[in-house]
């Protein structure tokens, strides 16, 4: 298994970031045929989505995620920003993980699926990934 860490800059505010440029530069890297690529964030508050961005998607997204998990006083876990205990449990709504099948080279997304970080914390501005390719 072949595998990279790479840092996503997200910043102080709720972000979903598109990552399906980074895993194909890695995946292009190792001349990389047939096999599953594992997307991994090691982050107690972070989430990996496979969704469509840039038509309103990752908005809403973000929008539900903050009717689900609201930033408020309610969480018992309250360390850091009003409300951060949300962000510890986005990872059971958003797991920290996605395995897609890559076929000669190319990742098997849909036409307009994106490999995305989802990062509700704005207390952590920088967040690690971990690409991992298993050749098939």
């Amino acid at each position: 298994m072949e595998s990279e860490q790479i840092e996503i800059t997200t910043g102080d505010r709720e972000v979903v970031h598109d990552l399906t440029r980074e895993c194909a530069r890695f995946l292009d890297g190792l001349g990389a045929e047939d096999g599953l690529l594992h997307v991994w964030v090691p982050h107690a508050t972070a989430g990996l989505a496979i969704l469509e961005t840039g038509a309103g998607s990752d908005d809403d997204l973000l929008a539900v995620l903050r009717d689900l998990l609201p930033a408020d006083n309610r969480w018992r876990h309250r360390h850091g920003s009003s409300g951060h205990g949300r962000d510890h449990v986005l990872p059971a709504l958003v797991p920290p993980y996605a395995t897609i099948p890559v076929l000669g080279g190319t990742l098997t997304l849909g036409t307009w699926q994106s490999v995305c970080l989802v990062d509700t914390n704005r207390d952590n501005a920088v967040r690690r990934v971990r690409l991992s390719f298993l050749r098939g």
